[in-house]
C-alpha cells in the first residue's frame, strides 16, 4: 500500500505557523506587564504605553520591507534574523532600569523582529507556495496570532503573578530561539527549491509564478529591489483602493492589537478582577479568533471581501460600544457574550483584505498588504499610548473603547466602497489591470509597473 505523500507547500505552511505562534508570545506579554512594571519601577501607564506604541509602529513599519527582503534574501534567512532579534530585545529587557531601555529593548529590538515576521510574511507564503486553497491557508497561518496568545497568556500571567514578569520575559525569548532550528531546516524560499509547483498550481500557473530559487547579488535590475518597497507605496498611494484599505485597517490596529490586546487586563483589573482571570478572558479571545480567522478565509474564498470586510468592522465596533458596561470583578454572562462576540472578529479582517490587495496590486500584493498593515500598526500605537493617557487622566477606559467602537463603524463603511475586482489573465501574471465600473484608474498600473 503507498503512502500518500504531503505535498511540500504544507511543512512550509507549518513551519510559517509554528514562527508565527513563537513570534505571539512576546504579542501576548504586553498586556499582562503593564501593571508589574508600573508597581516595580512606578512607571506611569502612559509611559509604559510609549514603549509599546514604538514596538507597535517598528512591527507594522518593518513589514513592507521585510516582504522586499524576503524577495531579496530569501525567507528562511529573514525570518531567523526576526526571531534571533525576538529573543534578544526579551532577554535584556530583564536588565532594565530605566523606561527608555524599555523602549529599546520591548519597543525597538522586538518591534524589528515582529514585524519582519508579520501578516505580510503570510501573504509572501501564500503567495508563493498556493495557487488554490489561499484564502483558507491566509486564516490558519493569520490565526497562528492568536494561538500564540491562548498558549501563551494564561501562562505568561501565572508566571507574573508567582515569579515576577522578569520570568515571562525569559519564557518568551526561550521560545523565539526554540522555533529557529524548525526555520532554518525545514522552511524553503520558493517551490522552486525542491523542484515543485505551488500547490495546486497548474502549468502555466507554475511558469508564471515562478521565481529563482536561490537569491542573486544586487546587479542590474535587482539591484533596484532594495528600493522596492517605497516604489511600490509611491504607485499604491496613487489608489483609492489602498486608502480605503489603509484607513480601514488602521482602525482595526486601533480597536485590537494597540486597544483590547495591551489594555483589556488592565481594564479588566480596574474592576476588581484578577490578572490571572483577566488573562484567561483575552486567551478565551484567542482561541474564539482561531475559529474566527479559519472561517474568514474559507468564506474570503466563496463570497465579497468588502461585504465581509464591512460585516466584520461593524459587529466589531457594536461590541466595544458595550464593553464599558459589562466590565466587573467576575467573569459574568454578559462579559462572556462579548468575548465570544469580539474574539470570533479579531483577526477576520485579515484574509479579505490580503484577498483585495493580491486583486487590486497583483505580484506587488504582499508588499502593499505590508504597507496597509503598516498602517494598522500605527493606528494600534496611537490607540495604545492614547488608552493609556485617557486612563491615567480620566480614571477610566471608558472613552477610549466607545470612540474605538465610534471608529468602526467608520471603517465598515469604508470597506463596502471597495468594489469586488475579478482576477484577469494579467492579474495572475502581476500585469496590467482593469478595476470593475472605472472606480480605481491606477490599480493596473500599480501592478504592472511594481515588479521592476
Amino acid at each position: 500500500m503507498r503512502i500518500p505523500t504531503i505535498h511540500r507547500a504544507w511543512i512550509v505552511a507549518g513551519v510559517a505557523l509554528l514562527a508565527l505562534v513563537g513570534a505571539a508570545a512576546f504579542g501576548a506579554a504586553p498586556g499582562v506587564m503593564v501593571t508589574p512594571l508600573q508597581e516595580e519601577f512606578g512607571w506611569s501607564r502612559g509611559t509604559i504605553s510609549l514603549a509599546i506604541s514604538v514596538n507597535l509602529v517598528l512591527y507594522g513599519v518593518t513589514a513592507p520591507f521585510a516582504a522586499a527582503l524576503m524577495e531579496r534574501f530569501g525567507i528562511r534567512q529573514v525570518l531567523s534574523v526576526a526571531l534571533a532579534l525576538i529573543a534578544l530585545g526579551s532577554g535584556l529587557t530583564v536588565l532594565m532600569t530605566r523606561s527608555w531601555q524599555l523602549v529599546l529593548f520591548w519597543g525597538i529590538l522586538v518591534g524589528l523582529g515582529t514585524g519582519s515576521m508579520a501578516l505580510a510574511f503570510v501573504a509572501t507564503i501564500t503567495g508563493r507556495w498556493f495557487a488554490s486553497r489561499r484564502g483558507l491557508v491566509t486564516g490558519v497561518l493569520t490565526a497562528g496570532g492568536a494561538a500564540g496568545r491562548l498558549v501563551f497568556l494564561p501562562v505568561l500571567a501565572t508566571l507574573v503573578v508567582g515569579t515576577g514578569w522578569r520570568t515571562a520575559s525569559w519564557v518568551v525569548a526561550g521560545a523565539a530561539v526554540l522555533v529557529i532550528p524548525f526555520v532554518l531546516a525545514f522552511l524553503r524560499n520558493h517551490p522552486r527549491d525542491v523542484g515543485t509547483r505551488p500547490y495546486g498550481a497548474t502549468d502555466d500557473e507554475a511558469d508564471e509564478t515562478d521565481a529563482p530559487g536561490e537569491p542573486t547579488p544586487p546587479s542590474g535590475p535587482q539591484a533596484r529591489r532594495s528600493g522596492r518597497a517605497l516604489s511600490v507605496l509611491a504607485s499604491a498611494a496613487r489608489t483609492r483602493a489602498f486608502w480605503l484599505l489603509a484607513i480601514g485597517f488602521a482602525i482595526c490596529g486601533i480597536s485590537t492589537n494597540g486597544l483590547i490586546q495591551i489594555h483589556f487586563i488592565p481594564a479588566a483589573h480596574d474592576h476588581g478582577m484578577a490578572e490571572p482571570i483577566a488573562a484567561s478572558l483575552l486567551a478565551v479571545i484567542g482561541i474564539l479568533d482561531v475559529v474566527g480567522t479559519i472561517a474568514s478565509g474559507w468564506l474570503t474564498d466563496r463570497f465579497s471581501a468588502p461585504a465581509l470586510l464591512g460585516m466584520y468592522y461593524a459587529l466589531r465596533g457594536g461590541s466595544l460600544l458595550v464593553l464599558p458596561y459589562l466590565l466587573d470583578a467576575t467573569a459574568h454572562p454578559s462579559l462572556l457574550i462579548f468575548i465570544i462576540f469580539y474574539g470570533l472578529d479579531w483577526v477576520a479582517t485579515v484574509p479579505p483584505t490580503i484577498a483585495l490587495c493580491r486583486l487590486h496590486f497583483g505580484a506587488s500584493g504582499p508588499i502593499v498588504f505590508g504597507w496597509v498593515f503598516a498602517s494598522h500598526q500605527i493606528g494600534a500605537a496611537i490607540a495604545a499610548t492614547a488608552a493609556g493617557v485617557l486612563r491615567d487622566n480620566l480614571g477610566s477606559y471608558t472613552v477610549a473603547f466607545t470612540g474605538a467602537g465610534l471608529l468602526c463603524f467608520l471603517a465598515a463603511a469604508l470597506s463596502l466602497r471597495l468594489a469586488p475586482r475579478q482576477p484577469t489573465d494579467g492579474d495572475q501574471a502581476g500585469g496590467t489591470q482593469q478595476t470593475s465600473g472605472g472606480a480605481d484608474e491606477h490599480d493596473g498600473r500599480v501592478a504592472a509597473g511594481s515588479g521592476a
